[in-house]
């Protein structure tokens, strides 16, 4: 667990140790004192956001990055592919005006 601006961040390992743990059978207030926390709320919490991450995956809603978008951003081989067909279109679109105005 990583402190940013007061708040603890749960990596994945921990994440997991906590469902582990629950399906162990153990509650939530026996998980918050093995981690050192002061109540039940936090795990309550963290187990309700990683339920309703795990609802939209299955649902086929893909979660999207937060915050500000990264200067350099890697664009992905379907991203290029999109990028390609869409200015093919519009070079065919402007073909085909050209042509109508009987500017070509």
């Amino acid at each position: 667990m990583s402190a940013v601006k007061g708040k603890k961040q749960f990596g994945s390992a921990i994440i997991n140790e906590v469902k582990e743990m629950v399906s162990q059978g153990k509650t939530q207030k026996e998980i918050a004192e093995f981690f050192g926390l002061k109540n039940k709320f936090v795990i309550k919490q963290l187990l309700k956001r990683e339920r309703r991450k795990e609802n939209r995956i299955a649902v086929g809603i893909v979660p999207r990055a937060k915050g500000r978008p990264r200067k350099i951003d890697v664009v992905s081989e379907q991203g290029k592919d999109n990028e390609i067909k869409r200015l093919k279109m519009e070079i065919e679109l402007l073909r085909s005006f050209l042509q109508i105005t009987g500017r070509k």
